[in-house]
């Protein structure tokens, strides 16, 4: 399966742990970032284009982490698809 998965800075060590147990699974995962930790970064830069990947069939399915986890899901939402 392909599985998206992104988060912001709150997210960003358990995203990396995340993406060696997905793999050891044998999941092909696509990570939408960030690629390193930044306490600045917007989590919709991130969302969004994980969103877009799934609603375009790029991935089969989607993981978001972030600090609440809400903005974050209202962003992803925001994709129609």
């Amino acid at each position: 399966m392909r599985i998206a998965v992104t988060t912001d800075h709150a997210g960003f060590e358990a995203l990396q742990q995340l993406k060696v147990f997905l793999e050891s699974l044998g999941h092909d995962v696509t990570d939408y970032g960030p690629k390193g930790f930044d306490m600045e970064d917007d989590y919709p830069d991130y969302m969004f284009p994980a969103a877009r990947a799934i609603a375009n069939d790029d991935c089969q399915m989607g993981i978001i982490l972030g600090g609440s986890g809400q903005g974050e899901a209202m962003a992803a939402n925001r994709v129609k698809g």
